[in-house]
């Protein structure tokens, strides 16, 4: 994943590019999201956000995150209404693929170019036209497969 600097440059030059404008507030709402160690709910951000900006109410964060989520720069997870950076903002035809941690709820952006093309392929098959897709996939990660377990 791009570092934390080139994530914010790579959405600046963005919203450059598509004449969109990139506020104060869209990009510290960004800015919590990338340096989340784990996915974040729209609720837990917008407790981060009132750290700096006491005011700050949830439509300033929905729409924030409605922002960040039509210019690509996060990705919702969907089975736990979090949301993550994107480690590819801007990639032609992204499609958002997670590994998501059912013990630690980390999430782990990653790409299958053929598990991508095979779903094209076959919604392509069917006249289907696909115009956004996620693929969550549950288990647990090597840092907890590694952890000992706990006697309940």
């Amino acid at each position: 994943m791009a570092n934390h600097s080139q994530l914010i440059a790579r959405a600046q030059s963005l919203c450059e590019q598509r004449g969109v404008r990139m506020t104060a507030q869209r990009e510290r709402v960004y800015d919590i999201i990338i340096q989340s160690k784990r996915a974040i709910s729209a609720y837990d951000l917008l407790d981060v956000l009132r750290e700096v900006e006491p005011q700050a109410k949830p439509p300033t964060v929905y729409r924030a995150l409605d922002f960040l989520l039509s210019q690509g720069f996060v990705h919702k997870v969907e089975s736990t209404n979090c949301f993550i950076a994107c480690c590819l903002p801007g990639h032609e035809q992204h499609c958002s693929q997670l590994l998501i941690c059912d013990t630690c709820g980390t999430v782990e952006e990653c790409h299958a170019d053929t598990l991508s093309n095979a779903l094209q392929k076959k919604a392509s098959q069917v006249g289907f036209v696909v115009s956004h897709h996620v693929i969550e996939t549950h288990g647990t990660c090597h840092i907890c497969q590694l952890a000992p377990h706990k006697m309940q």
